[in-house]
């Protein structure tokens, strides 16, 4: 029985995407490259973030999820993950949208571009269980990717 762990996304297979490992044996996550050269422009109001690919989609069991956390280099980098922290659902592998495939969104807040290179470490994917209310009652299914649970 599978617990929790990688797999290239649909599309990636031929593109040398490395699976996220830990640095050391007390690490909590899991580095994660870059799978494509990315540019993210300097910062302005309004903007949208720039989406980076990883090449990779996440399984784990139906109590946990993972959060995509930038790496403390980050922001001495200059970029900062637009959504502070990024939760993805267990149900979120394999959905029909995108097959699971997940990214990290980040800002720019240099004066110049920021160039990410494809195997550059862009960020950790770190695994948690989460606990529910006696009086839960969620039942809805996902039926898309990026962004759908709401939808």
């Amino acid at each position: 029985m599978r617990t929790r762990g990688f797999e290239i996304a649909k599309g990636y297979e031929d593109k040398d995407i490395h699976l996220p490992v830990r640095k050391t044996k007390n690490s909590a996550g899991y580095d994660v490259e870059a799978a494509e050269d990315v540019v993210i422009p300097p910062f302005k109001f309004g903007m949208k973030p720039t989406l980076i690919p990883t090449g990779l989609k996440a399984y784990c069991q139906e109590d946990e999820f993972y959060m995509l956390v930038n790496r403390s280099s980050g922001p001495k980098k200059g970029f900062i993950m637009a959504n502070s922290i990024g939760i993805i659902d267990a149900d979120y592998y394999g959905n029909e949208t995108n097959d699971g495939h997940f990214y990290f969104q980040y800002y720019n807040f240099k004066d110049e571009d920021l160039v990410i290179k494809k195997g550059d470490v862009i960020g950790q994917v770190i695994f948690q269980k989460y606990l529910t209310v006696d009086n839960d009652s969620a039942d809805g299914v996902r039926t898309g990717g990026f962004g759908s649970t709401s939808k």
